[in-house]
């Protein structure tokens, strides 16, 4: 009796060593590369780009990179919250696009600036909050609503403008756009103070356990005490406040509010929470892999930029990319 249970152990340890898989089986795994597109596929385009034009790596390119990057990262972040319950958010460009005008307008009529950013980002919170009690107390689907808020924003804001730009010269918004502190322009830093916040809240906090759960199994939740409409509301608000922050950053970046969607920034949000690793049938998210996803299609349009491949292929490319994501993502674990 005493000689098995001596070599248990053993036999325990080499059976942790066995089922540990090798190099090899990992790289033929599909599972590791669902969990790993986005960093995957963005290593291997720094390596491609950066071998067929050096001028890729460059520190002055790099650093336009970064800045090109930092709206779709926040708008992602949004985006990554509402995919985590299941849901999707096709409003968040118009969202952005009302959001710089409510800021052009505000600020053209005197009130200041930083009362104009606050009243953009409050009605972009407020167009994602109406998004969720549509979805919730409605029982509507979230494309349905979504689909309607997209057209009722985007007339909106062409009502308030008159279909005309407004441009914006505050002297805040210039030194948000052209600033920097360390190596990193100003909207690089707020992108990445938005990674670090979300990244706490949905994994250190009491709303991201119940935000999971109500995306993985929403009867469930509700069973254990968990109020998923609210969770749902927050989700769509959050989503909301964060095309408010890509608004101010857009205004900032070009000077002036345009009274026109911008159909990319809501096709590539949800294509780096897709390359992210985020679950379309909600339950399982990240942070940092929508970020990172965000860095990938943005890193992809700036090295064909530079490789002189036509702007009409662009859109080409970041497609069959989401498309081979998404294909891979269901082998994801």
């Amino acid at each position: 009796m005493s000689i098995p249970e001596q070599n248990a152990p053993v036999h325990t340890a080499g059976a942790a060593e066995e089922s540990r898989p090798s190099l090899s089986a990992l790289l033929l795994d599909p599972s590791f590369w669902a969990d790993w597109a986005s960093v995957v596929g963005l290593v291997g385009l720094v390596i491609v780009f950066g071998i067929s034009q050096p001028v890729f790596l460059s520190i002055a390119n790099l650093q336009a990179l970064l800045l090109a990057a930092a709206i779709l990262v926040v708008l992602s972040i949004g985006q990554t919250f509402v995919v985590a319950t299941a849901g999707i958010d096709l409003s968040l460009a118009a969202a952005v696009m009302l959001g710089a005008i409510i800021l052009g307008l505000v600020d053209a009529a005197g009130y200041g600036i930083f009362l104009a950013c606050v009243l953009a980002v409050a009605a972009t919170s407020a167009v994602g909050f109406l998004n969720g009690v549509l979805i919730t107390a409605g029982r509507i689907p979230d494309f349905v609503v979504t689909l309607g808020t997209l057209s009722g924003v985007t007339g909106l804001g062409l009502i308030l403008s008159g279909g005309e730009p407004i441009m914006v010269g505050s002297p805040f918004l210039l030194r948000l756009a052209s600033g920097s502190f360390g190596p990193f322009g100003y909207p690089v830093w707020v992108a990445i103070s938005a990674v670090l916040v979300a990244h706490i809240a949905l994994y250190h906090t009491r709303f991201g356990v119940h935000l999971l759960a109500t995306g993985g199994q929403v009867e469930s939740a509700s069973a254990l005490g968990i109020r998923t409409n609210r969770v749902k509301i927050a989700a769509y608000t959050i989503s909301g406040f964060c095309a408010g922050i890509a608004a101010l950053l857009l205004v900032a970046r070009i000077g002036s509010a345009e009274p026109q969607i911008n159909t990319s920034l809501l096709l590539n949000s949800v294509a780096a929470v897709v390359l992210g690793g985020v679950s379309l049938f909600g339950g399982r998210a990240s942070i940092l892999g929508p970020a990172i996803g965000a860095l990938m299609l943005t890193a992809l349009v700036n090295g064909l930029t530079l490789l002189s491949v036509s702007a009409f292929y662009q859109p080409l490319a970041v497609g069959a990319i989401v498309v081979l994501a998404a294909l891979i993502m269901r082998y994801q674990k």
